[in-house]
């Protein structure tokens, strides 16, 4: 299915059901884009480490207080903390597959939605850091999804919007290691000095942790201070 085909479905179904569940099409309460019960039974970030995110098993949280995974204890990242919503299954997964890939606004429309909703209640930063593609891969794809979104949760949150530099095209993360991709985003990043003292990262999705951190450490040296590290979704235990 074409992009250009896709875009004009979302714009049919955003004219053609109002008030109707982006997940199940039932009836939903006006303004709301989903559910009830579709919203409860999305995989929700709760059981998470403070520190990365990342999720942790409930029967271990059940036992004690929240506090850093073994992770962030051996090797604190350069942020302070992670808010992560969600868990990257289910249907959570599928929406950001259509973004990511098909350029779908619903989609976009959607997870930024949740996003904002699991980011009430924080305090906003001084600044807003996207994850940056590098030139060459944002021309092929023709979409730069961690743009779209932080272009319109900054205007949203009215923050200024800083765009960092990819300064390598690098290989793909897949398949490697904590340490594999650590060494593969090693001074990968340029932030324009001065920063802030209070930014926030932005990324759609979480997985180790490491593209966050080298860019929190490229921010650190454009002098900022205190740094969230933002995402939609994170992955769950044990996938990488």
């Amino acid at each position: 299915m074409s992009t250009l085909w896709r875009h004009e479905v979302d714009d049919w179904l955003r004219r053609a059901l109002p008030g109707r569940c982006a997940f199940c099409l039932a009836a939903c309460e006006p303004g709301s884009p989903w559910c009830g019960d579709c919203h409860a039974a999305l995989p929700w970030n709760r059981m998470a480490c403070p520190t990365c995110a990342e999720p942790l098993p409930a029967t271990l949280l059940a036992t004690m207080a929240p506090r850093p995974c073994g992770h962030c204890l051996r090797r604190p990242p350069a942020f302070q903390r992670a808010r992560v919503p969600l868990r990257y299954e289910d249907e959570v997964a599928g929406l950001m597959q259509r973004f990511k890939f098909n350029a779908s606004p619903r989609a976009g429309t959607l997870l930024l939605a949740l996003l904002e909703e699991g980011l009430a209640g924080v305090a906003s930063p001084q600044a807003l850091i996207a994850v940056p593609l590098h030139p060459r891969r944002a021309r092929e794809r023709g979409f730069d999804q961690g743009r779209w979104l932080a272009e319109r949760l900054a205007a949203r949150l009215e923050v200024p919007l800083i765009m960092a530099r990819r300064r390598k095209d690098t290989p793909s993360q897949r398949g490697l290691d904590r340490g594999g991709r650590r060494g593969n985003l090693r001074r990968a990043f340029d932030v324009a000095a001065p920063l802030p003292p209070r930014v926030a990262l932005l990324d759609d999705v979480m997985t180790t942790g490491a593209t966050l951190d080298a860019l929190a450490r490229a921010c650190r040296r454009a002098g900022a201070e205190e740094i969230e590290a933002w995402a939609i979704a994170r992955t769950s235990l044990g996938h990488g």
